[in-house]
């Protein structure tokens, strides 16, 4: 077993803020609408929008709400056209954050993002600037229940082609390479385990612990930027309060 996982609390943080917000729907809508145009609206054939749908289902989105963004998407119905947009910069204490969008006006992005990084003490790099502490990796998230051995589900796990797996009060991580979460979440769900979740995600390869003051600061710079309509995925290396 591997130590703590920031994923797994980050995300956990995250949902329930976005759902708190009532913009979870809209953040996946959009994510819908830009891997059909990339790959198609048949989710047998295109991996990235079964993992969208998981998400979209894992967040109860209605089944009929994420049918309508797949037709627009395909143009079945009229929508919007997004992009995609990534940006890199700092927060306080050096700390390494990465900003994942979607959005139909790049320039109001920009603005938003970047007022967000120096009202908190942050700012906007170059790209590169911070993304190669940062390695993508597959997460398949497991049920866990009294009949789930942590010991066979690592040896499953391996043999399906994991890396590691990380156990928690309710559930088992199962980490791997970026392109394999599908592959292996199929497998695992063969053999008799419970699927909650599989999707991609950045994992840093170091990570940094703020100060009291600097850690509220932090926070508060990515509440905000969570809170912006075109973000739809905020990473970084800071080790939370909860996550110690």
């Amino acid at each position: 077993m591997s130590g703590h996982s920031k994923w797994h609390n980050i995300q956990a943080r995250k949902g329930k803020s976005d759902a708190q917000r009532g913009k979870i729907f809209t953040k996946i809508g959009r994510e819908i609408a830009v891997v059909v145009k990339q790959g198609g609206s048949d989710p047998q054939s295109n991996p990235k929008l079964r993992d969208v749908i998981s998400k979209a289902k894992q967040n109860n989105m209605p089944n009929d709400s994420i049918e309508r963004s797949i037709k627009k998407a395909a143009g079945e119905l009229s929508g919007v056209n997004y992009e995609s947009c990534t940006y890199e910069g700092y927060g306080t204490g050096g700390s390494a954050v990465i900003v994942e969008c979607l959005t139909d006006n790049k320039n109001r992005t920009a603005g938003d993002v970047r007022h967000a990084f120096d009202k908190f003490g942050g700012s906007l790099g170059a790209t590169g600037c911070v993304s190669y502490i940062f390695q993508r990796k597959g997460i398949v998230e497991i049920e866990k229940t009294e009949s789930v051995d942590s010991d066979e589900l690592m040896m499953t796990a391996l043999d399906c082609g994991a890396v590691d797996i990380v156990e928690y009060d309710d559930s088992f991580e199962v980490i791997t390479e970026a392109n394999a979460h599908n592959n292996v979440s199929e497998q695992l769900s063969k053999s008799g385990y419970n699927v909650l979740n599989a999707q991609t995600t950045l994992v840093p390869d170091n990570s940094v612990t703020l100060d009291d003051d600097k850690i509220v600061k932090f926070n508060r710079m990515i509440e905000t930027l969570e809170d912006l309509d075109d973000v739809q995925e905020v990473y970084h290396n800071v080790n939370l309060p909860d996550e110690e």
